[in-house]
């Protein structure tokens, strides 16, 4: 799967002339492409896009339509999608910790299903939903993750059973087990040796009496960087293949958000400013940290700058627009020379970049186009 949504030139062109810098362009063929890959690759897996990666609704629409299902993680989440019309029976409260108004929402629109991974939160959610489904969260570990999601969520397989027994007599449904590998995980031995350790708790849980029914194998799919592409195909042919020995007769989640958002958007950023600073060559950009650059502190990513130049590559520092000193997103960065005007494009940018951009110094967020609804004025 190295082929993904990018823009050529002709099109970012004429894209930047008809409706300015900076600009963000999302492709919901892209989106569906991404979703039904995953669901071919994971027969039986329902998957449960993680709206964090990228709300938009546009988004969110077109995988309602795919079947898809919804990892919320705030009460903000939920109301939306129920706004949108989608169904509750198609969302887990995903989020271990939940706020006071997330569990008041989830009792509003009706949300039943959440995960947990500590004491604390089962009291809390069997006082707002009482009977409600609950999945534990496991903690895993995976090092070479991108981003370690364990050092934060994620109970400890030696605690499962007892907080397992613990939701159950504090009336619960107790459905089962989940985990997070990682985000931009890419080997699935994480994932297999984690099934392996679920389908020892769910053993033991069924020794106490406890019979568990569904297993979230959470999200960390990857897509590819500017170094590398992954055979995702073969990592999920692994993993379906370690559900098939140890869970035949299990329901299956997945909680998939940056392979499906991931490659559906491309970024269209002008160069505003070009100077030398302490001998290194210095551009200012349209879109900054605080904008969907975002990601590259929160997210810890590399994006791949096109510039469309030909000739000797340089090494420059690349900055945002707000008056900042911190917003300076790369530096020592391989391109081509730059003149005040030119435009990058930045592909592969859907996935917490937009989700996490504010308006700090006054900037507006930089809008979204659909590229299927403009596509046809820009055909060769």
């Amino acid at each position: 799967m190295q082929k993904f949504f990018k823009l050529n030139q002709a099109a970012t062109e004429l894209l930047a002339e008809k409706y300015g810098t900076p600009l963000l362009v999302l492709s919901l063929a892209e989106v569906k492409k991404n979703y039904q890959f995953l669901a071919k690759a994971l027969p039986g897996v329902k998957l449960h896009y993680a709206v964090k990666a990228n709300p938009e609704r546009r988004l969110v629409q077109a995988l309602a339509e795919c079947g898809s299902c919804f990892d919320v993680a705030s009460d903000g989440e939920m109301l939306e999608l129920t706004a949108m019309g989608i169904e509750s029976n198609r969302m887990v409260y995903a989020n271990p910790v939940k706020t006071a108004s997330g569990l008041s929402t989830a009792l509003k629109t009706g949300v039943k299903k959440f995960t947990f991974d500590s004491e604390a939160e089962i009291g809390r959610i069997s006082d707002v939903i009482p009977g409600g489904t609950v999945l534990l969260r496991i903690r895993v570990d995976n090092p070479l993750a991108l981003v370690d999601l364990n050092t934060k969520f994620g109970a400890r397989p030696d605690d499962a059973i007892k907080m397992l027994k613990m939701a159950r007599d504090h009336g619960l449904d107790v459905a089962g087990l989940c985990f997070h590998v990682g985000s931009q995980s890419t080997s699935a031995k994480p994932y297999v040796e984690a099934i392996k350790m679920c389908a020892r708790l769910f053993d033991q849980a069924r020794d106490e009496g406890m019979e568990l029914r569904t297993l979230d194998i959470g999200g960390g799919f990857p897509i590819p960087t500017i170094q590398e592409s992954f055979d995702v195909a073969a990592m999920a042919g692994e993993i379906h293949s370690a559900l098939v020995e140890y869970f035949p007769n299990t329901e299956i989640w997945a909680e998939p958000g940056r392979f499906i958002c991931g490659t559906a958007v491309n970024l269209l950023t002008r160069v505003i400013g070009a100077q030398i600073r302490n001998h290194q060559q210095w551009y200012f950009l349209d879109e900054g940290l605080y904008g969907t650059f975002s990601g590259v502190i929160f997210d810890h990513w590399d994006f791949e700058l096109e510039t469309f130049k030909q000739g000797e590559p340089i090494t420059a520092t690349f900055a945002g627009p707000s008056c900042d000193s911190l917003d300076v997103m790369f530096r020592e960065k391989t391109t081509r020379l730059l003149q005040v005007g030119d435009l990058i494009l930045v592909p592969a940018c859907g996935a917490y970049t937009s989700a996490s951009a504010t308006v700090f110094n006054g900037f507006a967020k930089a809008p979204i186009i659909v590229w299927e609804e403009v596509a046809g004025a820009f055909a060769e």
